[in-house]
Order: structure tokens, then C-alpha cells, then sequence
């Protein structure tokens, strides 16, 4: 879910603070916040009424399974008139551009918005500054132990529940199955090389325009991507075991971008990669354009829509992201949770819990699953017959979340993912040889951890 470019400059917010200044008002940030205008804790002046008398509240999030949200939201709705009314309101598809218009709402006092639909490394954050409802009591251990434990530890923060996971993501590599079987290729590849060697060969012996798409843009995204193929070669940003200890500057790392900008060197990607996030990459390939995907999971439920493909779901084949010389196969992870934002007053983050506990019920989040292709985040669905036979991303989604490799923990993600898509970008794009970019992130983010 990320598609817009950063407003404004890198280094900056929209609302004009910086990422790095943000961070810094950390866990006395609720003092600080109050000189920003922010509304302290429960908000104030009651709710807002329609005019059936329900109490409104709004959602806001990423509209890429928009049809099916929209769906729940009139059953939910419906179930709750005259009492509830929740509206759905769009947010920027770029996590990037959604983080900086929150963070704006909230320093300006908390906006309008009552539940958000947000990326799993806004938790933290957030909730250091006092701007999410704490859900420890309502979102009970007794529930917690239903779920997934990764999504479930995404939104915990120092000892406290700050969310409830909505859905859980992995990268994986979609192909034309058709397309690789009229050239002769039995499997989808295991390796980088492979896959430059079939995206070439493939896309001379057929129509499609591109042999690779995937996120290079500056942006969320793009910085999710350069980490795959560093981590594919046994690379990290930060040491797994001390989140203090950068460790990107590693020769690991340098092979892992050089074989993301080999993708444009080789001709199996466009030139235009660099600009490109899920949407353009998800528009190459349902139109028939590209012969191999990097994307969500949610993608493949695009493939049944006459209207957003031009593909059929039975040309399509998913797989694991290939593995690097001497490394492994990894997915970044990603999904979403539900927030519910600390500056609505009271009677509505009883109304919001209300939405949030009915669209993390089996299931609504069988529906997404199902209709979306989202990856649920309760454990009993990955036993479910019907989802397994109905989306098969879910089934295979066992072994790519078992190797997923979260984005670096620290509570400074936020400063160092600006520094990391500037850098990916211009390694990908040429501007820069990879040797530069590692040697250049290793001193800007060892100078956020320090500063913090």
C-alpha cells in the first residue's frame, strides 16, 4: 500500500518537523506534543452525532482493497444503524505520504480521523507520543493468543497493546505461467541471475513489454525492496541481535544492490523503476506488460477483476522472491493494523473498539482474504480449506512469512527509511555505485542512533 511521492523535502514531515525531530520527543513527548497543539489523551467535547443520532467514526486507510472494505463497512453499518455510523475515508497509498499526513493531523490536534489503517512500524511511534489509544485491557491476552505472534508483537510497545493486527504481508514473485511455458521453462526461478536469464528470454519470445517489474521508487516501498535483495544476500541494515550496531556498510549489502540495479543494467527491468511503487508495477503486469512481479499478496485478487486485468488468474503463478549468491530466499514483511487514535474522546474510542474487534472477527478476515488476498492475521485461518484452495498466496503464505526479515526495529525507523530510499534510489538509478550508497548510510544512520 504505497504509491505517492514524499512530499515537501526528505528530511521533512508535511506539517514542517522533521522525521528526526519527531523521534526525539519520545516517551516525554507528550509534554513536548502539547506545544505542537495536539490534544492530550480522550480528546474532548463529546462525539460526533449524524443526523440518525449514531456516532460517527472515521476510518481512514490505504483504499488498495477498497470494494471490500467498503462491503464491511455497510454490513457493519447496517448491523449498528442508529447507533454507529463509521465512514471511510481514503489515505495516500504511499505508508510515506499516510505517515506525514498523520503526523500533521496530529500536531495540529488529532484531526478527524478515529481508527487508522496503518503500516506495521507505526506503532511504536505513535504510541511514544501519546497519539494512539492504549488497548491492553480490550485487546486481552486471552484474544491476543488467537493471532499470528509477529503481527501481535508489532503493536505491542513497552509492555503495552497499541493495536490489533488487520492483515500480515510477505514479498513474493509473481510470473506468467503461460508465458514461461511456451519458452520452455518448467519452474520459476530460485536466483537473481535465473530470474534476469528468464525475464530476458521470456520477454523476447512474447509480447510483453518488460521482463521484470518491482518498487524501486524513492519511497517506503523502494526501501523495502532494496532490503530484499540485501538481505537475499545475507546482508542487514542493523545487527538482528543490537539494534544499535548499523551494519549495512558490509559487502553483503553491495552485492545486494548491485544486483537490483543489475535488473535495469541487463534489460530486464525498465529504466522507469526507479519512479515505479506497487501500483505502476501492479498496472505492467495485469495489463500484460511484464513477464515477472514483485509484489503483495493482495495483487492476485486483481487477476479475477475483468476490470483491473487483462490477465486471468489461471496465467498467473506466484512463488517465493529468489535467493542470492551464497544467501537465501526473504520477503520483507509488512501489513496493517487497526489504531485507534488516543485524541478522539471517549464515547467514540468505545464506538471505534466496536469496529475494530467486528472487522478483526474470523470472518471479515476470512472476506479479505478471500476477496483481497490479504494474509490474515488469526492462526486458525491458515487452516481453513477454502482460503487455502480458493487463494493460493495463502497457502504458500506459510513459507514465505517463515522467511520474512522485518524492516529494522528502532524506534528511529522513521529518519533512517528516508536515508535508505534517497540512497536505493540512487544506487538503482546509476546516480551512484552501491560501494557509495552502504558507505553513505552507514554514517547517516549511525548518526540517528547516536543522536538518539
Amino acid at each position: 500500500m504505497h504509491r505517492d511521492e514524499r512530499p515537501g523535502t526528505p528530511e521533512s514531515g508535511a506539517g514542517g518537523i522533521s522525521r528526526r525531530d519527531f523521534l526525539k520527543l519520545g516517551g516525554a513527548g507528550v509534554a513536548a506534543v502539547a506545544t505542537l497543539g495536539v490534544a492530550g489523551c480522550g480528546g474532548g467535547g463529546g462525539p460526533v452525532r449524524t443526523e440518525s443520532g449514531a456516532i460517527e467514526v472515521v476510518f481512514s486507510t490505504s483504499p488498495s482493497a477498497q470494494a471490500v472494505l467498503e462491503k464491511l463497512i455497510d454490513r457493519f453499518n447496517a448491523e449498528h444503524e442508529g447507533e454507529i455510523e463509521v465512514s471511510f475515508r481514503p489515505a495516500p497509498t504511499d505508508t510515506a505520504n499516510a505517515f506525514d499526513l498523520l503526523l500533521t493531523q496530529f500536531q495540529a490536534g488529532g484531526g478527524e480521523i478515529d481508527v487508522i489503517g496503518g503500516d506495521v512500524i507505526w506503532a511504536a511511534q505513535f504510541a511514544a507520543n501519546g497519539w494512539l489509544a492504549d488497548l491492553t485491557d480490550r485487546f486481552d491476552e486471552g484474544m491476543r493468543g488467537e493471532f499470528l505472534e509477529g503481527p501481535v508483537e508489532a503493536v505491542t510497545y513497552e509492555g503495552a497493546v497499541y493495536g490489533v493486527p488487520w492483515f500480515t504481508d510477505a514479498g513474493m514473485l509473481y510470473y506468467r505461467s503461460d508465458l514461461l511455458e511456451e519458452s520452455g521453462f518448467e519452474n520459476p526461478p530460485q536466483t537473481w541471475e535465473e530470474l534476469i536469464e528468464m525475464a530476458t528470454s521470456v520477454r523476447e519470445n512474447s509480447d510483453a513489454n518488460f521482463g521484470f517489474v518491482f518498487q524501486g521508487a524513492n519511497s517506503e516501498s523502494g526501501v523495502v525492496n532494496g532490503l530484499e535483495y540485501i538481505n537475499s544476500f545475507g546482508g542487514y541494515a542493523l545487527d538482528p541481535n543490537d539494534p544499535n550496531n548499523v551494519t549495512i556498510d558490509s559487502p553483503e549489502s553491495v552485492e545486494g544492490l548491485s544486483m537490483e540495479r543489475r535488473m535495469i543494467e541487463s534489460g530486464a527491468a525498465p529504466d522507469a523503476i526507479v519512479t515505479y511503487t506497487e501500483e505502476e508495477c501492479q498496472g505492467s503486469f495485469l495489463n500484460g506488460n511484464a513477464v515477472f512481479c514483485r509484489n503483495w499478496p493482495y495483487m492476485y485478487a486483481l487477476g479475477a477483476d475483468e476490470s483491473a486485468s487483462n490477465i486471468t488468474q489461471d496465467q498467473i503463478g506466484v512463488a517465493p522472491l529468489p535467493r542470492g549468491e551464497g544467501g537465501e530466499s526473504v520477503s520483507g514483511l509488512g501489513g496493517a493494523n487497526y489504531y485507534i487514535t488516543a485524541t478522539s474522546d471517549q464515547e467514540t474510542q468505545d464506538a471505534a473498539w466496536e469496529f475494530v474487534r467486528y472487522m478483526s472477527e474470523s470472518v471479515q478476515q476470512r472476506t479479505f482474504a478471500l476477496e483481497a488476498s490479504l494474509l490474515p492475521t488469526r492462526s486458525a485461518l491458515y487452516e481453513d480449506q477454502e482460503i487455502l484452495d480458493a487463494v493460493p498466496v495463502v497457502s504458500l503464505a506459510g513459507e514465505a512469512l517463515e522467511r520474512t526479515v522485518p524492516r529494522p526495529v528502532s524506534p528511529y525507523y522513521s529518519d533512517m527509511s528516508v536515508n535508505m530510499a534517497e540512497q536505493f534510489n540512487a544506487s538503482l538509478s546509476g546516480s551512484i555505485p552501491p560501494e557509495e550508497a552502504v558507505s553513505n548510510l552507514q554514517e547517516e544512520i549511525q548518526n540517528i542512533v547516536d543522536q538518539g
